[in-house]
């Protein structure tokens, strides 16, 4: 890949989003993962004013350490850029105590944070007259929907959507993140134990790298006991990604509409 070129693109594509919808700047979840410290960085490198958060709720020390070097790192660079530390944990704490059991459970609490971290996003877009950007990939996004549905799903913009993670490590490379994050395991951040993508999710990034290509390539529709060409271990890595790219289609295309038009 050509990280110049594509650099220089996606900077020039933010600078017409923010024409084009007649907004005066950025705003960006940091979260101390590879994803938001490119994005971030893309944004801060077009001139325009950027707002970046760091919005901790209950978390890991290393990835809110990470967030706020990343951060420091951006203002010492980058004199566009606005920082705020919001500690989230007590409004979290005080929605989860008063839903009932019936809307409790470890994932509706985790997608909880993330719509959580997603409004504020919005209260700091709003005041501004800022886009939120998106800073999910390509597998995420258009592969296995590893994202919140109107959590860190819900945003104006998305940046790098068409960029596989290992595109985005070498973009980072290129942008000079820190070594810290370009060696830290990806991971969601919505979670008490620092539990990583790859064990979330039961393959890596690679893996599903290569799962979305070969599915691209031949279709999801496979029947496994005429494969031969491929390992059991790939063969597990595409069940996983043909199942969750399935179970995610709500999540990757428009709420359906119910169409009245017929008996108007």
């Amino acid at each position: 890949m050509d990280c110049e070129k594509i650099n220089n693109h996606i900077i020039k594509w933010l600078i017409e989003q923010l024409k084009n919808s007649n907004q005066k700047g950025f705003v960006i979840g940091v979260s101390g993962g590879i994803d938001s410290a490119v994005v971030s960085t893309l944004c801060a490198t077009t001139n325009y004013p950027v707002i970046v958060l760091n919005m901790p709720i209950y978390q890991v020390k290393e990835q809110f350490d990470r967030a706020n070097e990343h951060i420091n790192w951006l203002k010492l660079n980058k004199k566009n850029v606005k920082s705020f530390t919001l500690d989230l944990t007590e409004p979290f704490k005080s929605l989860n105590d008063i839903l009932p059991n019936e809307a409790k459970s470890n994932l509706a609490s985790a997608n909880t944070r993330s719509r959580l971290r997603m409004s504020t996003l919005y209260s700091f877009a709003n005041s501004n007259n800022y886009l939120v950007c998106g800073t999910g990939n390509k597998i995420e996004d258009f592969g296995i929907g590893f994202f919140t549905k109107y959590g860190d799903g819900g945003v104006d913009i998305s940046p790098i959507a068409d960029l596989l993670k290992s595109e985005v490590y070498e973009l980072g490379k290129y942008l000079g993140i820190s070594k810290t994050i370009l060696e830290a395991a990806p991971t969601d951040g919505l979670w008490e134990k620092d539990r990583n993508d790859e064990e979330q999710i039961g393959a890596s990034y690679d893996e599903l790298e290569w799962a979305m290509d070969y599915c691209d390539t031949n279709g999801d529709n496979i029947e496994f006991d005429n494969i031969t060409e491929i390992t059991n271990r790939q063969k597990e890595v595409l069940k996983i990604y043909i199942h969750r790219n399935k179970a995610s289609k709500h999540k990757m295309q428009m709420p359906p509409v119910c169409d009245c038009s017929e008996i108007k």
